[in-house]
């Protein structure tokens, strides 16, 4: 499978440094980011955000700190906030909160991250469930080494009549901001929409990608109907497009939504959708971050340009 630092190493059109003009290249950079609301308060996010799954994770585990302090210091630098990881992403979140703290970024940054442990046993619930979801929550304040967690989630729809309850209580008592529930499996999506309906939430993380749509059936326009905050991850469709792609140059017309690289390309595919609240691709190249982070600014797609995004796909063969 085609890597995307493989179709950089090719190509002739992509990323910070790809052959791009400077000239182009800084003028779009010194546009400002997209930003979107978070849809039970108000408050702006951009668009583009960094994920701490795959590459990062995987870096962050053999502690290569130059890298991943690399790649944070281009997100907040760039104007971006984001960052989205879970307990159950080995080192990620440790090391992130290190790498942040030693860097003075830690507070730059709108800290996501996810609860994993098993819930429901012997019926669901119990004193023990309770007890590991909260003792869990208080591990992720020690790893991140902030007083106060912007967002924690229900990793893959887990148990949510406790692990949301417990998120509630740390909610409640100020130490997390806002509370979710997430899922990357289309099987669940039934359960997920069960708890948008019925549970007060502010978020929920969803994979989306311009090969991968079906959140556009049923979930985005709930989230947009209960006012939810969505989450992408796996815009680049678990790395498909990238192997899809090839070695085919991006189509002329991209231009025409300012987007001078596949990435850009289907991030902005994202991002055009109104329920989407933040991208996060995860990555640990800060050359990677900057080319993501151009996907936030400029024109967006039109819904025209949405179509033609889909049929262009569509016509790629299969990863």
């Amino acid at each position: 499978m085609l890597s995307r630092r493989d179709w950089i190493r090719i190509s002739a059109g992509a990323g910070a440094a790809l052959g791009l003009d400077p000239r182009f290249l800084a003028a779009l950079q010194a546009q400002p980011l997209i930003t979107r609301a978070i849809p039970s308060t108000g408050e702006q996010l951009p668009v583009i955000g960094l994920g701490g799954a795959n590459t990062f994770s995987e870096t962050a585990s053999r502690e290569d700190f130059e890298a991943i302090g690399g790649v944070l210091r281009s997100l907040v630098d760039g104007g971006a906030t984001v960052f989205d990881t879970a307990a159950g992403y080995g080192a990620s979140e440790e090391v992130a909160g290190r790498v942040a703290q030693e860097a003075g970024i830690a507070d730059r940054i709108f800290w996501a991250t996810k609860m994993n442990v098993a819930g429901g046993r012997g019926g669901g619930g119990g004193p023990a469930d309770v007890a590991a979801a909260r003792a869990q929550v208080e591990r992720s304040f020690q790893r991140l080494r902030i007083p106060v967690i912007d967002v924690m989630q229900v990793h893959n729809m887990g148990d949510p009549p406790t692990q949301l309850g417990v998120v509630r209580e740390f909610k409640a008592a100020g130490r997390v901001r806002y509370i979710g529930i997430t899922t990357t499996s289309e099987n669940q999506y039934t359960q997920l929409a069960d708890v948008m309906r019925n549970e007060p939430i502010d978020f929920i993380g969803i994979d989306y990608a311009v090969d991968n749509r079906v959140a556009e059936d049923v979930i985005f326009p709930l989230a947009l109907e209960r006012r939810i905050g969505v989450l992408v991850y796996l815009p680049f469709g678990r790395s498909r497009m990238w192997a899809r792609i090839g070695d085919r140059p991006l189509p002329e017309w991209a231009a025409e939504f300012d987007a001078t690289t596949w990435a850009q390309f289907m991030l902005k595919f994202v991002i055009a959708h109104p329920a989407v609240t933040v991208a996060t691709p995860g990555t640990s190249d800060p050359e990677h971050m900057v080319d993501n982070l151009l996907g936030g600014r400029g024109r967006l797609p039109t819904p025209e340009h949405v179509e033609r995004m889909v049929r262009l796909v569509e016509s790629l063969p299969s990863a």
